[in-house]
């Protein structure tokens, strides 16, 4: 036989509905065996705790187990003289029956109609997060590198089969547009857990440098030489791109930090497959060495006494 239901769940007789589905709550919790794994006495508790609250977490079950229609057990009581047991010290109602042995309220236990889902759903949301728990105690470590990689690979995505420090190879695809310091995920290439899924590796990248480009979000920033010559007069000048060389045009009288703009040179990044820019700045460039002829005709150029520092007036 089942123990009473009231002294399981640890109340008096004269508790409230609130009341028996707030212990129950606690009970279940604490004793549930996902929470407790490979505990038998724990399993048999949870038993316990829901064969006692199918039998009075019901309000109309609860009047009848009062009443002494149902068991301990939830089961219907005969009563072919009428009779009933007493509360011990006297007084009573007919059918309350506060002795006897523990148990499930039926064969396989755990709650049926006398549970409702809304006193349970706190109760499975943490069972499905026990569960989660222990799948994730069943799947393989995760593991952490750090590689460095060039600065175009980043830019504009590669693939790499590349040689950890602990000697394991990886086939690494680098997304174009890849940033300083994000991770990459490599799913199913960590250590193999007791179960059947492998744990994760988890890639830290290090952008290096570059000798010519700068990177600032999606555009690119690089400084080009140009003669005297072409800053006077203009002309085409060939320029690095990330993707290649490309053909520019300086315009005639430019100046040394002039910025040219070339658009969609930048970084492609995102499923929208939008493009930066790419930003040229100029820098004029004087003949190593020296040049004598350049000398003589700055010297006779009667625009060269002009100031180039005319901005900087009431300063």
């Amino acid at each position: 036989m089942a123990r009473n239901p009231y002294i399981v769940l640890g109340l008096a007789p004269t508790a409230s509905d609130s009341e028996i589905r707030a212990a129950f709550r606690k009970l279940a919790k604490k004793y549930h065996p996902d929470r407790n794994p490979d505990d038998k006495k724990a399993e048999e508790r949870f038993k316990e705790i829901s064969g006692a609250f199918d039998v009075i977490g019901d309000s109309d079950r609860r009047k009848k187990f009062d009443r002494g229609e149902l068991d301990e057990d939830g089961r219907e009581r005969a009563h072919p003289f009428g009779q009933w047991s007493q509360r011990p010290g006297g007084g009573g109602a007919p059918g309350q029956n506060y002795g006897g042995a523990g148990g499930p309220h039926g064969p396989g236990g755990g709650p049926s109609a006398g549970a409702s889902f809304d006193d349970l759903s706190d109760i499975f949301s943490d069972l499905f997060g026990a569960r989660r728990q222990n799948a994730q105690a069943m799947r393989g470590r995760d593991v952490r590198y750090r590689l460095d990689v060039d600065f175009l690979d980043a830019a504009t995505g590669a693939k790499k089969r590349v040689t950890m420090p602990d000697g394991k190879t990886l086939d690494i695809a680098v997304p174009a547009g890849l940033e300083d310091g994000q991770t990459l995920r490599l799913r199913g290439q960590g250590e193999q857990g007791q179960g059947a899924h492998r744990g994760d590796v988890y890639v830290e990248v290090k952008v290096k440098s570059h000798t010519l480009f700068e990177r600032h979000g999606q555009d690119i920033h690089v400084e080009a030489p140009i003669s005297l010559k072409e800053a006077v007069l203009g002309g085409k000048i060939t320029v690095p791109t990330i993707a290649g060389d490309v053909s520019l045009t300086v315009p005639k009288n430019t100046s040394s930090g002039t910025v040219l703009r070339l658009r969609g040179r930048g970084i492609v990044k995102g499923k929208s497959k939008t493009a930066g820019d790419q930003f040229v700045k100029l820098k004029i460039m004087l003949p190593e060495g020296g040049d004598k002829e350049l000398e003589e005709f700055v010297k006779r150029w009667k625009g060269a006494d002009q100031s180039a520092r005319k901005h900087f007036a009431g300063v």
